[in-house]
């Protein structure tokens, strides 16, 4: 059995994050010292895999990040795909709609950024906060942003269908934890641009997006696009997680490079 298995949520589970350990560092192949290392094996792995999808140019994947302020979303970014051919990934950041996006649907923005074939595309944040943050805000009333759970499905069936590969990552920290990583926004002065002062009203409905993210999960699991909800307290450990999956991921779609032309056997540049 795969290691990923340990993080996937399964097709109809109850989630339950209060009972996810967010320091847990289970199946980690031992201290910090040597899941850091194994992590910088991933990566090397990543950066060849990615380099063969890239050249088969038939499928693509979608890794979602979703994860409470400070979870982590950027820094796993930086460091997992860190040395992968920068041609063959593009990452999208989806922040509050533009006055020309909320005149389309709430899938719309979304469909523009998803990768081409032979790309890794990354969403940090993503579709999922518009059951997210409208559920929690306000935003919308439940009869706009309930139904929007089988939008999403629907959704990601099509692109799996259409040769994309989807998995989604929760980086799921503690609430002390996020303390911690704010208060360090604060202390230095070349992180005060990462601080929003909206992320302190978001920490007073914590318990409402715990709740919030809980239900996404549940209802949008599913094979074509499964969720793994990762113990992100530890930011080794994460990326060790998150590299282990993509890599497993990647192996079982095997790209290959495609044949050469006929004829090059031999040939010589004069």
């Amino acid at each position: 059995m795969s290691e990923s298995h340990r993080w996937r949520v399964k097709p109809g589970s109850k989630v339950d994050l209060s009972d996810i350990d967010t320091r847990d560092p289970a199946g980690a192949p031992g201290d910090k010292d040597a899941t850091v290392a194994a992590s910088a094996a991933l990566m090397d792995r990543l950066r060849v895999l990615q380099e063969r999808l890239y050249a088969e140019d038939r499928r693509s994947v979608l890794v979602v990040l979703q994860a409470m302020d400070a979870g982590g979303k950027d820094g796993t970014v930086k460091h997992v795909f860190t040395g992968v051919n920068p041609a063959g990934v593009s990452v999208s950041s989806f922040k509050a709609p533009s006055h020309k996006e909320l005149a389309h649907d709430f899938l719309w923005r979304v469909h523009l950024r998803v990768p081409e074939r032979g790309q890794i595309g990354v969403f940090n944040r993503s579709h999922y906060e518009d059951v997210l943050v409208v559920r929690v805000d306000g935003l919308a009333p439940e009869s706009v942003w309930r139904p929007r759970y089988e939008a999403i499905a629907d959704f990601e069936r099509n692109l799996a269908r259409e040769g994309t590969t989807i998995v989604k990552f929760f980086l799921h920290i503690s609430k002390e934890e996020q303390a911690e990583l704010l208060q360090a926004r604060l202390d230095d002065p070349e992180k005060h641009w990462k601080f929003n002062p909206a992320d302190l009203e978001a920490r007073d409905q914590w318990d409402d997006y715990q709740d919030a993210y809980a239900e996404a999960i549940e209802r949008t699991s599913t094979d074509d696009a499964p969720w793994f909800v990762v113990p992100a307290d530890r930011k080794w450990y994460r990326n060790w997680v998150v590299s282990t999956v993509l890599v497993e991921t990647l192996e079982r779609l095997d790209p290959r490079f495609p044949d050469p032309p006929e004829g090059l056997d031999g040939f010589t540049i004069e």
